[in-house]
């Protein structure tokens, strides 16, 4: 990945993920969170553990952030902006979709 691609990559994950890692970490411990996407054999979703990862990029250094750091950054901003273009109609506060989005670090209530 050329820098052009990575701070494309930046940006747009900077522009759609809205929380701060403590704030993730803090909903990433909720039942809701948990309970919310798609779990393989009883595990951990597939979105929790992203927003493990997600926390863990929010925190590094710009500097020290691997190829592999900002493939994932692609792939959340890939799922926030397909998700985002599901939205349901009516109030989303407490809905599984917004729940999914905030595992992934984006509340679209904030």
């Amino acid at each position: 990945m050329d820098d052009e691609e990575r701070e494309a990559a930046w940006d747009e994950f900077r522009e759609l993920v809205n929380m701060r890692p403590a704030e993730l970490d803090t909903w990433l411990a909720s039942e809701e969170s948990r309970s919310a996407g798609q779990h393989k054999d009883g595990g951990e979703s597939t979105g929790h553990a992203s927003g493990r990862r997600i926390a863990e990029i929010l925190r590094a250094r710009k500097g020290d952030l691997t190829d592999d750091d900002y493939q994932h950054m692609r792939k959340v901003v890939g799922y926030v902006r397909r998700h985002l273009a599901q939205r349901p109609s009516g109030e989303v506060r407490d809905t599984r979709w917004r729940y999914s989005l905030m595992n992934w670090g984006h509340d679209p209530t904030a």
